[in-house]
């Protein structure tokens, strides 16, 4: 080949790859590929090299690298050799016979030449029998000469043959040689392609078998070339043992969990606060309630106090309610009346003067639902009332309107609830969902039937996905005035402790004031 400098690559007319044909200034043309060649002006008139599919090329030259830092013993050790301005990577079978080779181009790219499949699946493989304490794993093989050469060539160092994109193919191919050493590291680059590559080398081993190495540089190569190869071998030997996200040593989290426990926010009513010790971040709290057992009550008395009260940014999506009422109901119970209710005497100034109650408090933002349902619209007001506005507690009533057009609603109900608790790990709420209920075999929810886990539409994913779920049952045809406005507060599961399983709590509506108060209060 002349001295001519690359420009660019092209198609090969006769193999057809898209880029394999190599362009050169004085017009030669290489392909690395099939050997195609063109004769350029100026060019060395050079016999085209034969099809290489099958065929070797000669062994080039064994010589240092200097602006690698690596030495001829090295090139010579690991049968890495240099031809007509390209690198030779010898890849050998187990008997210690080239029957491949990878060929680094000036341009950074790479060919094969022989019958890649017939060697070990990693570079370098046949230096080191199987078994040892260690093993270095490289991104590429100038990284595995550069932690070699640093190691005097003692202790086992081997390569992926194509790179990080290729690194868990090749692993799990050689998995029974790398299973052999007590310890595999893996020491690729340090960027955002090299460190996942290494994680999930590392998960096709046995666990405890794998560590991460972390260099303060690209690679090891990078680090010899600085003269920094000293930490390429503190790298080897500090790299830490390897675990899956979310795995954890209990003693790493003694710290963490020595930080005293506080109970949560508090409930508007002392005895169901008691019950639940509160309210807490990342928890789904779900309620089930049979058509007008009061649960609007219910949830608008709890936003309320949690907003206006105890000044806690709230998001409410209440979907079959209109946004006006929603509004007019909060902050009724933020002044002890029912706002939502027509009465004559009350003047227009006299209700925006008690509306104004909604600015004394934290932020309440409301969704507007009409024209759009569908479960990844509502996915997406979650996140920008969280993330955005900063909503601390998210409010949606109900779930099962989210499964109503759902070929399946069984499974779509699964499928919201798994992605909604997932949502309030992520992103530090706590949510309160409300549930409809199925109807029951005996006496109906509106008439003070007792409600059960197995009622809630999706039970089996509210069941499970649930910290706490609450029940309100309700006799709306009682004779007795009292009974009808009486709400039974149903514990059915309390993650924290379990100790509030089975216990009720009885909140009576006051008609005057339109809130709900404990029972034993006396109020009514």
């Amino acid at each position: 080949m002349s001295e001519s400098v690359f420009l660019r690559h092209e198609s090969c007319p006769s193999c057809g790859s898209r880029d394999n044909l190599a362009r050169y200034s004085d017009g030669h043309a290489h392909c690395f590929g099939c050997g195609h060649y063109e004769r350029g002006e100026g060019a060395i008139d050079t016999k085209p090299r034969p099809r290489m599919s099958n065929d070797l090329l000669d062994r080039g030259r064994f010589e240092a690298l200097p602006k690698r830092r690596l030495t001829e013993d090295t090139l010579r050790h690991w049968d890495y050799s240099l031809g007509d301005g390209v690198h030779i990577a010898a890849y050998k079978d187990a008997a210690g016979n080239t029957v491949a080779q990878k060929v680094r181009r000036p341009d950074k790219t790479f060919s094969w030449y022989g019958v890649k499949n017939n060697a070990l699946p990693l570079y370098g493989q046949w230096l080191w029998k199987p078994g040892g304490k260690r093993i270095v794993v490289t991104e590429g093989e100038i990284d595995a000469l550069s932690v070699s050469q640093m190691q005097g060539h003692k202790w086992p160092v081997v390569s992926v043959p194509d790179g990080a994109q290729g690194a868990v193919k090749a692993v799990r191919k050689a998995v029974e040689y790398l299973e052999s050493f007590d310890t595999v590291v893996f020491m690729f680059d340090n960027d955002e392609i090299g460190r996942p590559a290494a994680e999930a080398c590392a998960a096709v081993l046995s666990p405890g078998k794998a560590a991460i190495a972390t260099l303060p540089l690209k690679d090891p190569s990078d680090m010899l070339q600085a003269g920094r190869g000293d930490e390429i071998i503190r790298a080897a030997w500090e790299a830490q043992p390897w675990r899956p996200d979310g795995v954890h040593l209990a003693t790493d989290l003694i710290v963490e969990a020595a930080t005293p426990i506080e109970r949560g926010l508090p409930w508007p009513w002392p005895e169901l606060d008691a019950l639940l010790y509160g309210r807490r971040p990342t928890e789904v709290y779900t309620i089930g309630a049979g058509t007008g057992v009061g649960k609007t009550d219910f949830l608008t008395q709890l936003i309320a106090y949690t907003a206006v009260d105890l000044r806690e940014p709230v998001g409410v999506l209440f979907l079959e309610q209109p946004k006006r009422e929603t509004v007019l109901r909060i902050a009724g119970k933020a002044v002890g009346e029912r706002l939502h209710v027509p009465d004559p005497k009350r003047t227009q100034a006299d209700l925006e003067a008690k509306l104004e109650v909604l600015r004394k408090g934290a932020p309440i933002l409301i969704y507007d639902h009409f024209g759009s349902l569908d479960f990844e619209t509502i996915v997406s007001r979650i996140r920008y009332m969280a993330v955005a506005q900063g909503a601390k507690h998210v409010f949606l009533d109900h779930l099962t309107a989210l499964a109503a057009a759902a070929d399946d609603e069984r499974k779509s109900l699964e499928h919201a609830m798994s992605v909604l608790a997932s949502m309030a790990q992520e992103l530090n709420i706590t949510l309160y969902v409300v549930s409809h209920l199925a109807t029951p075999d005996g006496t109906p929810h509106e008439e003070g039937g007792r409600v059960a886990i197995r009622h809630f539409k999706g039970s089996r994913a509210i069941g499970f996905w649930s910290h706490v779920m609450l029940g309100l049952e309700r006799d709306q045809q009682s004779d007795d005035e009292e009974e009808r406005a009486t709400t039974t507060v149903r514990i059915l599961k309390e993650r924290l402790t379990g100790d509030g399983v089975g216990r009720t709590v009885r909140l009576r509506y006051d008609r005057n004031t339109g809130l709900l108060h404990e029972a034993d209060t006396g109020a009514f």
